[in-house]
C-alpha cells in the first residue's frame, strides 16, 4: 500500500530559503553530510555509459570527476509502517527522511533525490507489491527499507529480476549471504556480527550452556544458527540445552515461559532471537514471571530503544548486542545525533541510522559512478569506502555487507524514569566481527 508521496525541497529552494541567513547557515548543514570522493580522472565520453568509481580508478562518465548530468533520482522507501514492527519503521523512516534532506540540501551532491513511500507490512507479498509499484509507477531506479529478514528477502529478488539498487533494513545473514545478489547492498549490521560479539562475551562471562527463545522467522532463526555457530568454535564444552519457538505474532508466552522454567537450572544463558513487539511482549511476560532471576536473558536487539522503551522496566537487567548507541563517538556520529535532535526532538537509534546511513551511502555511490543507472552504480558501490558515522566503512565486494564494529551491552536501571540505558561492555570493530568471505555463502 502506497503512503503519501513526498519530495523533499530543491536545493534551488533551500538556497532561497537560507539566503537572508548567510552563508553560516549552509555550512552548519553540509557539515552534517560526510564528504563524497569525487576527483577521479577518468576519461569518460559524457554521454552516462561509463563506469567511473570516482577515485580515478575507472573510467569515468560524464566529466570524469564524479559530476553528473541528470537532476533527480528516484528512491522508493519501503517499510511496515503498519503492524508489529511499525513503530521502528518510523524511526528508521525519520533517518531516511533526514538522509534524503542532508544529500538535496548538500553541495557535496550534483542531484537530488525524490522519494515514494510504501508500507510493505509484516509480509513478503505486500513486501514484493510495494517494491514492483515502486519501480513501475514511480521509476525508483533504488529501493531501501524493510525490517522483516522475510520481507527482505523477497525484495532482494525484485531489486535481482529488475535490475535496481536494494538497501535492506533487516539482519538475517542470508540476505547478504546464500541469498545474496549483485544488486543488495546492507549498511544493518547482520547477525553473524552481532552473534560475534555476543557469543565471545558469554563465553567469557556466562557460560557455554545455552537455550535459545525465538521468533519462528528468517530473524530468529538466523540468531540461533549464528550463536549456535560461534558457541561451538568457541568452547568445546558447548552445550545447546534446548529451543523453544513462538510465532513472529505471538502474544502470550505462558507454555514456553513453563518450558524454560523446568531447565533452568540447567542453563548458563537464555538467548532471545525476536525483535519488535514480540520481543517486548516476551520480555513483560518473562518478568513477570520471575524469569530473570532464574537465568540471564540475552538477546540481539534488546538494546534498541523501542524495546527498552517499551519494555520498561521489564528491559532492566537484560544483556543485549548492540549496532548502535548515540554517545558512541566514532566517525561524524556526533554530528548526525546533533542534527537528528534538531529534527525529531528525540535521540536517533538503530534503525534511524540504518535509514540514514543507507540513503547516504547510496548517493556517494551515485555520486562517485556518475550515473543514475544501477547497474553502474552496484560496480562502484562493491568495495567502495565512505566517512560514515562509524568511520570508514565499505560494502565488502564479496557479499557488500557493511564493515560494521558491533557491542556488546546491558540495560541498567536508569536514574530517572523507567527506560533503561545501555552499558557497553566490550566492543570488536568491523573486521573482527565480519565471518570470512568463504562462510558467508554469498558467491559474488
Amino acid at each position: 500500500m502506497r503512503r503519501d508521496t513526498h519530495t523533499q525541497e530543491s536545493r534551488r529552494t533551500f538556497l532561497k530559503t537560507v539566503s537572508a541567513g548567510g552563508a553560516a547557515g549552509l555550512v552548519g548543514l553540509a557539515g552534517c553530510v560526510g564528504g563524497v570522493d569525487d576527483d577521479g580522472n577518468g576519461n569518460g565520453n559524457g554521454n552516462g555509459n561509463g563506469n567511473g568509481n570516482g577515485n580515478g580508478n575507472g573510467n569515468g562518465n560524464g566529466n570524469g570527476n564524479g559530476g553528473v548530468d541528470f537532476d533527480t533520482v528516484q528512491l522508493g522507501i519501503l517499510e511496515p509502517f503498519t503492524g508489529d514492527f511499525s513503530a521502528l519503521a518510523e524511526e528508521r523512516n525519520n533517518g531516511e527522511t533526514l538522509g534524503v534532506q542532508h544529500v538535496n540540501e548538500s553541495d557535496a551532491y550534483d542531484f537530488e533525490f525524490e522519494t515514494s513511500e510504501y508500507d510493505t507490512q509484516l509480509n513478503p507479498e505486500d513486501g514484493t507489491q510495494a517494491a514492483q509499484q515502486a519501480i513501475d509507477e514511480d521509476g525508483a531506479q533504488f529501493l531501501t527499507g524493510a525490517i522483516s529478514s522475510s520481507v527482505a528477502l523477497a525484495i532482494n529478488e525484485v531489486a535481482l529480476e529488475n535490475e535496481v539498487i536494494y538497501t535492506p533494513g533487516a539482519a538475517a545473514v542470508s540476505i547478504t549471504g546464500d541469498n545474496c545478489n549483485e544488486y543488495v547492498f546492507r549498511f544493518e549490521t547482520n547477525t553473524a556480527q552481532i552473534a560475534e560479539v555476543t557469543s565471545q562475551w558469554m563465553v567469557e562471562n556466562l557460560g557455554d550452556r545455552i537455550h535459545y527463545q525465538i521468533a519462528d522467522y528468517a530473524y530468529g532463526q538466523s540468531v540461533r544458527e549464528e550463536v549456535d555457530t560461534r558457541m561451538a568454535r568457541l568452547s568445546d564444552s558447548y552445550e545447546e540445552v534446548g529451543t523453544t519457538r513462538s510465532d513472529l505474532n505471538a502474544q502470550a508466552f505462558e507454555s514456553v515461559i513453563t518450558q524454560i522454567e523446568e531447565n533452568a537450572g540447567e542453563m548458563d544463558a537464555l538467548v532471545v532471537g525476536a525483535t519488535g513487539g514480540h520481543l517486548i511482549r516476551f520480555l513483560v511476560q518473562a518478568t513477570e514471571r520471575g524469569l530473570k532471576e532464574e537465568v540471564p536473558i540475552v538477546t540481539t536487539t534488546g538494546s534498541f530503544a523501542v524495546v527498552r522503551g517499551g519494555a520498561g522496566p521489564a528491559a532492566h537487567d537484560v544483556y543485549s548486542g548492540t549496532r548502535y548507541v548515540p554517545s558512541i563517538e566514532t566517525g561524524d556520529n556526533q554530528s548526525f545525533v546533533e542534527a537528528y535532535q534538531a529534527e525529531y526532538d528525540a535521540l536517533p537509534d538503530n534503525f534511524s541510522r540504518v535509514g540514514y546511513e543507507s540513503v547516504r551511502m547510496v548517493a556517494n555511490g551515485i555520486q562517485a559512478a556518475g550515473s543514475r543507472d544501477p547497474t553502474v552504480v552496484k560496480d562502484t558501490l562493491a568495495g567502495m569506502s565512505h566517512d560514515t558515522i562509524f568511520g570508514e566503512v565499505a560494502f565488502r565486494e564479496c557479499d557488500h555487507q557493511a564493515s560494521n564494529p558491533v557491542w556488546m551491552g546491558r540495560n541498567v536501571a536508569p536514574e530517572e524514569g523507567e527506560v533503561a540505558d545501555v552499558e557497553i561492555l566490550t566492543r570488536l570493530d568491523g573486521q573482527e566481527a565480519q565471518p570470512p568471505c568463504e562462510d558467508t555463502g554469498c558467491t559474488l
